[in-house]
């Protein structure tokens, strides 16, 4: 059992997937503070902010930590979550017909061990049909997901190429995460 201090959703179908067996709170932490010079920098700051506010939260002593964050970058853009909806699209007309790294970045702590682990996927996206924008945007699928990003979802039928594994775009490698539970 672990603690995964993520409110995602995404994260908690992951972990079940996988049968980790988890509980599933945390803390919030204020990402709009962190001014980063590159994606992964971003993404490494923003989960080591979330991790030290939920360790002196909870601990690792009863069940050990997971805390994980996932940023998309685009045209050398890093793309946060949408605001609102001109946001969504103007996010997603960035990612059409681009490379989209998406990279997370995660801390798993017990009482013995720490592991950190950035790893990023790699997605090449043909050109996204504005009728299928409008129709994604409107379904208000991409509000809480970095990017406005959804690689199982609106994104899928657009995927050229992949590299990387689509856990880690999902928020959560669980292929680097498994060998240490």
């Amino acid at each position: 059992m672990l603690r995964l201090c993520s409110s995602s959703i995404t994260r908690a179908e992951l972990l079940r997937a996988a049968s980790i067996p988890f509980l599933q709170e945390s803390v919030d932490f204020d990402e709009d503070s962190i001014i980063a010079p590159t994606p992964k920098n971003f993404v490494y700051q923003a989960t080591l902010g979330k991790y030290k506010v939920n360790l002196e939260k909870f601990g690792c002593s009863d069940y050990p930590l997971l805390v994980a964050d996932t940023v998309v970058t685009a045209q050398g853009k890093i793309l946060r979550k949408a605001k609102n909806e001109a946001d969504a699209r103007a996010i997603l007309e960035t990612q059409s017909g681009s490379e989209v790294a998406i990279i997370t970045c995660m801390i798993y702590k017990t009482p013995r061990l720490e592991l950190i682990d950035i790893s990023s996927t790699h997605y090449f996206f043909d050109v996204f049909d504005p009728h299928d924008i409008e129709n994604y945007l409107r379904s208000g699928d991409w509000q809480g997901k970095a990017g406005a990003c959804m690689v199982e979802g609106f994104c899928k039928p657009y995927i050229r190429e992949v590299r990387g594994f689509e856990s880690t775009a999902m928020g959560l490698c669980i292929e680097e995460l498994k060998p240490f539970l």
